[in-house]
């Protein structure tokens, strides 16, 4: 008598096909035929059985994977190609010191000229030759990380962030000593 209230689960995926059905399925020869004859089965029964592959969930965190590294990598690029562009029209205007602050007291409205002793050109070459020097250091850090497939977008980012804020500080030190733009920062 069988018991119809049984808990266990239904079967599934063919656990009750006779062993015949299982080795058609698997592409297996019957080695016990072999083995009770006392013959060698065949070279090709002999051989590792085939399988097909069987879509499974397992391969969908990869396909996710493989898509988030892949709009990592352009994002990653597409910042750095932008950091090239601002870094290299950055360049021009900070060598030429007196005209980059020149354009800043118009920008802040400071009826005011610059002191005309004022020469920050060298402060101008540093922030340039840092700027430049950070966005070589950023792309080698960026492309080693997407080498080993790390999350690497936030790398451009940071770098950007922190080169310019240091070349700001250079910029910002001659300024500092300008009359003209203290009177005018203190009067506002």
């Amino acid at each position: 008598m069988t018991d119809e209230s049984d808990p266990r689960p239904r079967p599934q995926y063919g656990e009750y096909a006779t062993p015949e059905e299982q080795r058609a399925r698997i592409q297996q020869p019957d080695v016990t035929v072999a083995l009770e004859t006392g013959v060698a089965p065949s070279e090709a029964a002999a051989s590792a059985p085939t399988t097909t592959p069987t879509p499974t969930k397992d391969g969908a965190p990869e396909l996710i994977a493989s898509r988030r590294r892949f709009f990592d990598r352009v994002l990653t690029i597409a910042l750095l190609v932008y950091a090239v562009f601002s870094v290299a029209t950055a360049i021009p205007a900070l060598v030429d010191y007196n005209g980059y602050v020149q354009t800043l007291f118009e920008f802040m409205g400071v009826a005011e000229a610059p002191d005309p002793s004022l020469d920050g050109r060298a402060w101008g070459v540093a922030a340039s030759l840092l700027l430049g020097v950070g966005l070589l250091l950023t792309a080698a850090v960026s492309w080693i990380m997407l080498q080993r497939g790390k999350l690497t977008f936030w790398v451009p980012i940071v770098g950007g962030v922190v080169f310019n804020l240091l070349s700001g500080v250079l910029l910002m030190v001659p300024l500092l000593s300008d009359p003209a733009l203290m009177g005018a920062l203190l009067s506002q």
